[in-house]
């Protein structure tokens, strides 16, 4: 006969998961109330804004905030596209260069390859603002700095967590597929681009999908590289918007509106992926 639970215990559980949930909901609440509020707040005109404050629906929506952005004197225009061309860069040479590091490390035998590796992965230790004035002082020397290359240059060859992450994975591949493949008279660029990158793809999503936030999101160095509006990226025209035009408080939330639709695009076509990359934990 089956198990009945006792009402005592069942009543217990059901409000042990209640109180999950709200604490859950109020998390959420938490988390996405500021971006609701500075979404609604893009929307909104100067006058109603300032009437009503973030907290009321806009009445009319309105696009001129969005409008007055981009078609004004603020070259935020501009740039979105830098920030755009400096994440496609950054996310073409980190997956490159990450995947042909991880692969050597992986599956490639040679002398020191251990101790390599970790003394590469030990400068994660570092923390990245230590690196600012030593990579500033470089891109000075070169007479990169204010220019494009001085953005990407300093990041787009690779990182410790990248390298990594894909060299776990790359060892989780069954040898047997590796040696068919090299008998077959593959050499290791073959092997890589034919059976080990095609079945990483789940943990290669993932990894471009951190890099694009990382890119899209940068601040720092953008700030410290650059000046003026040639080469500004998203976040540092936003912050100087922010400075410059803190009473109109409906153009600097039409500006981090646009800042953030992207991000939210990229991780809803790729979430499937990120999903599949953490559960995976071998191969059949």
């Amino acid at each position: 006969m089956p198990v009945r639970t006792p009402p005592a215990r069942a009543s217990r559980r059901a409000l042990t998961a209640l109180g999950v949930y709200a604490l859950l909901l109020v998390g959420a609440a938490v988390t996405l109330l500021p971006f609701a509020f500075s979404v609604m707040t893009a929307f909104t005109t100067p006058t109603q804004f300032a009437q009503e404050g973030a907290v009321s629906l806009p009445n009319p929506a309105t696009l001129g905030n969005f409008g007055e952005l981009l078609g004004g004197a603020f070259g935020f225009g501009r740039s979105l596209g830098v920030t755009l061309a400096m994440t496609a860069v950054l996310l073409v040479g980190q997956l490159c260069f990450s995947i042909m590091a991880a692969y050597a490390f992986a599956r490639i035998e040679f002398p020191g390859r251990s101790i390599l590796f970790w003394t590469y992965l030990s400068s994660l230790m570092v923390p990245a603002v230590v690196l600012v004035i030593p990579l500033y002082l470089m891109m000075v020397q070169l007479g990169l700095r204010n220019t494009f290359w001085g953005l990407v240059l300093p990041f787009m060859f690779g990182s410790p967590y990248a390298v990594f992450l894909l060299r776990e994975y790359f060892r989780g591949i069954p040898r047997d597929l590796v040696d068919a493949a090299r008998i077959d008279g593959a050499g290791h660029f073959r092997i890589m681009t034919g059976i080990v990158v095609p079945l990483s793809r789940p943990i290669i999503v993932t990894l471009a999908l951190i890099t694009v936030v990382t890119a899209w999101n940068s601040f720092l160095w953008p700030l410290v590289v650059t000046t003026g509006k040639t080469w500004g990226v998203i976040t540092v025209a936003t912050a100087s918007l922010q400075s410059q035009y803190t009473s109109n408080w409906t153009l600097v939330m039409a500006a981090t509106t646009l800042a953030l639709v992207p991000l939210v695009i990229v991780f809803l076509i790729f979430q499937k992926h990120i999903v599949r990359s953490i559960t995976i934990t071998g191969f059949k």
